[in-house]
């Protein structure tokens, strides 16, 4: 039986290039997460579960996850994928995913109305609620993702044995956000 996760990052990253699938590598690369292999997971955050910033990890490992993903390859299209995540201090969080052509403050407001629909279908009050998203104007073939990645440790990893990667490691790469979700809280 699989325990349940004590942590969660979130992370978001867009990118561009000749194909749809290396648009999406490349969005992978920009949010930190590209050496990873996700296990699509559905969205219920464990009762105490914190979210803490993107931790070292080594490269290869299987990652439980939840993302919202998007790609176009017409010009000028305007993508956005984002996560929004509730958390309630008394019982189990939720998140939800979203994805559109439109921009980045349309999709984050749409994820938030989620949660909180989400919460209010389950009776379960809502204590916070974190988003983040990644918009990008397409040129050939691009691609955005939003992702939530579930730690086995509060601190993400016990120990990372051998190479390790981080959000840091991507040349090129933007400065990550500081602080859970991004910039929307």
């Amino acid at each position: 039986m699989w325990q349940p996760p004590k942590a969660l990052s979130l992370v978001a990253g867009h990118g561009e290039g000749g194909s749809e699938l290396n648009a999406f590598d490349r969005a992978l690369r920009d949010a930190g997460v590209a050496d990873l292999n996700f296990l699509r997971v559905t969205s219920i955050v464990p009762p105490g579960a914190r979210i803490i910033e993107l931790p070292i990890y080594p490269a290869g490992i299987l990652m439980p996850a939840v993302f919202a993903r998007i790609a176009s390859t017409r010009p000028g299209d305007v993508i956005t994928a984002a996560l929004g995540v509730g958390l309630s201090r008394e019982h189990h969080g939720v998140i939800m995913e979203y994805a559109g052509h439109e921009s980045r403050e349309q999709a984050e407001a749409k994820a938030k109305q989620m949660v909180v629909e989400g919460f209010a279908m389950r009776g379960l009050a809502l204590d916070e609620v974190f988003v983040v998203a990644a918009e990008h104007r397409v040129e050939r073939a691009g691609s955005a993702v939003a992702v939530a990645l579930f730690w086995p440790e509060a601190a993400g990893l016990e120990r990372a044995p051998g190479p390790t990667a981080s959000a840091n490691d991507a040349p090129g790469r933007e400065t990550p956000p500081k602080g859970p979700g991004g910039r929307a809280r």
